[in-house]
């Protein structure tokens, strides 16, 4: 995550506009909804989470008004609270389902479209899901390998260094500098080995730098990276393990997202583009060609660095719809197996280069990096058997990253002042699913991006729930057993897409940003009896 914009299903769903700290615009992702497949008399089944979001595919024309739904219904004691339609695609919001039950939609033929009947006659439909199993309570089953858990109390709470050496030149004002990275280009002050002293006195264990390569690769075949920036990333690790901390680098903003339009045209090279690979046999080949040149230079660049270093193939790789375009949702398997395809290739190029390479650990993202896709991944084959997951957190983004008109989260927020999905429950789901799944069986997940935007601290309400939200999905990563990276992108002041914590270039706090890393680092380190998630939760603010 490091910037957003309007992203449209339907009518409109959900997402805000927004930019990184310097006006640079990136695509927004939305929160993750559940597909399920509509047609006449079709009895489809899916999952949802609580409180979620179920969209579907309906094979009839209609449009129905987000303000008039009340002939979609649903069965059991859940509520239909929102639609939204056009054509096609269908987005209702359902309220009050509960885990591990049954229900079934149904839209009744020429559904109202708030103004008038449906002149073309669209048949009626309905479809069952199931909603997934209650939660079970951490520790309650039984871990299979302590692997995964030692590696998160080692790694703990990190913090991203965001907007520098992933920054780069975009769009035409750019001029001959398109598409060039720069660690000045988002931000005010290079990197020092203060900043790196600042992080670590300020109580955390690990960094992620993420790094933008693009016009720093050269041509094919050989596809040479630039001596000058491939010694900049490796002087800036070294900061960061001068100062005892733990380092994550990868490929960051080399992911295309056709994003860069110009007179209408899509004129976005990025390299790594998972849509044209996933439709052309020969351009994938051709970007696996050039992600084992790139990670062989990177690889062998830090060869010596010991086990304080682990690499990250990839960010957030989607092809700018973050799992909404048409093309992902007619089939998800189709761009996640494209991805399975190239983390491999990831780790088989790191490997290969030997040395401490051979045991160091990789980390290889889901879908978008997004946790929800996680049933699509699939874990590449290594011989260390030293491959963990990286996911980012930032639900629901219309509080993360969207506008300030939600100043509530959690149980205690009042329903008009939260956005959907705002409750420790989806949290503790899908943790408590990562860990299940994953963590317990010694293959580690660190959520590699998590934050929310500054509050302005004069607004007690809304600093009070920021708070609370920072505090509870820190505690939950633990208690999950997962480390977690906080996004700073070095943007000061508070509002829409301001993520700033440390000064990325003399290490020192940056406004109120000392109560909230505080705050942050209790929940990560403070193993108290009396300190749990529980004990969090029973605290969170009430406003009445």
């Amino acid at each position: 995550m490091k910037t957003y914009r309007i992203i449209y299903l339907a009518i409109l769903l959900a997402g805000l506009c927004g930019c990184n700290g310097n006006g640079k615009e990136e695509p927004v992702k939305a929160d993750a909804p559940v597909l399920v497949s509509v047609s006449p008399d079709n009895g489809a089944s899916g999952v949802a989470v609580k409180l979620g979001e179920v969209v579907f595919t309906y094979d009839q024309n209609i449009m129905v008004s987000s303000t008039d739904h009340s002939r979609i219904t649903i069965s059991g004691n859940a509520t239909v609270t929102k639609v939204n339609a056009y054509s096609k695609n269908v987005t209702v919001t359902i309220s009050g389902l509960e885990y591990g039950t049954s229900y079934t939609v149904s839209i009744p033929a020429g559904v109202v479209n708030g103004f008038k009947d449906n002149q073309d006659g669209a048949a009626a439909a309905s479809t069952t899901f199931t909603t997934e199993a209650a939660p079970v309570d951490p520790g309650t089953d039984e871990r299979e390998s302590d692997v995964a858990w030692n590696l998160a109390a080692k790694l703990g709470l990190g913090l991203n260094l965001g907007n520098q050496l992933d920054g780069f030149y975009n769009g035409t004002w750019a001029g001959d500098k398109f598409l060039y990275p720069d660690e000045l280009a988002w931000n005010e002050a290079p990197l020092t080995q203060a900043t790196f002293d600042g992080i670590k006195k300020a109580g955390f264990t690990s960094v992620r730098i993420p790094v933008t390569w693009l016009r720093m690769i050269g041509d094919a075949p050989s596809y040479t990276i630039d001596a000058t920036w491939l010694g900049r990333v490796r002087e800036v690790s070294d900061f960061a393990h001068n100062s005892g901390l733990n380092v994550i680098i990868n490929t960051h903003h080399d992911e295309n997202h056709h994003s860069i339009i110009e007179n209408g045209k899509d004129i976005d090279t990025r390299w790594q583009d998972i849509l044209a690979a996933s439709r052309d046999s020969r351009k994938n080949e051709e970007i696996k060609a050039e992600i084992t040149a790139v990670w062989t230079q990177i690889a062998n660049k830090f060869k010596d660095c010991g086990d304080w270093l682990t690499f990250e193939g990839f960010n957030e790789i989607n092809d700018g719809g973050w799992g909404w375009s048409d093309a992902f949702r007619k089939d998800p398997s189709i761009q996640c197996n494209t991805l399975n395809e190239w983390n491999q290739c990831f780790v088989d190029a790191v490997r290969a280069t030997g040395g401490n390479n051979t045991s160091r650990w990789l980390g290889v993202p889901t879908y978008a990096a997004n946790p929800n896709f996680v049933d699509y991944f699939k874990l590449p084959d290594d011989s260390a058997k030293k491959v963990m997951i990286s996911v980012h957190y930032y639900d629901p983004s219309s509080f993360t990253i969207g506008s300030e008109q939600y100043s509530d989260w959690g149980h205690t927020g009042a329903p008009d002042k939260k956005a959907a999905g705002s409750d420790e429950e989806d949290v503790k789901a899908l943790f408590n699913k990562l860990r299940r799944n994953y963590v317990n069986k010694g293959i580690p997940v660190y959520i590699g991006e998590f934050g929310a935007s500054m509050r302005a601290k004069s607004n007690t309400r809304a600093w009070s729930f920021y708070l609370y939200y920072m505090e509870y999905i820190v505690k939950a990563a633990k208690t999950y057993g997962m480390p977690a990276y906080l996004w700073d992108n070095g943007a000061k002041g508070a509002g829409q897409e301001h993520h700033g914590y440390i000064d990325h270039g003399t290490g020192n706090y940056i406004g109120n940003s000392k109560e909230v890393i505080d705050v942050i680092v209790k929940a990560m380190t403070d193993n108290s009896e009396g300190y749990t998630l529980e004990s969090v939760y029973a605290k969170a603010p009430v406003y009445h």
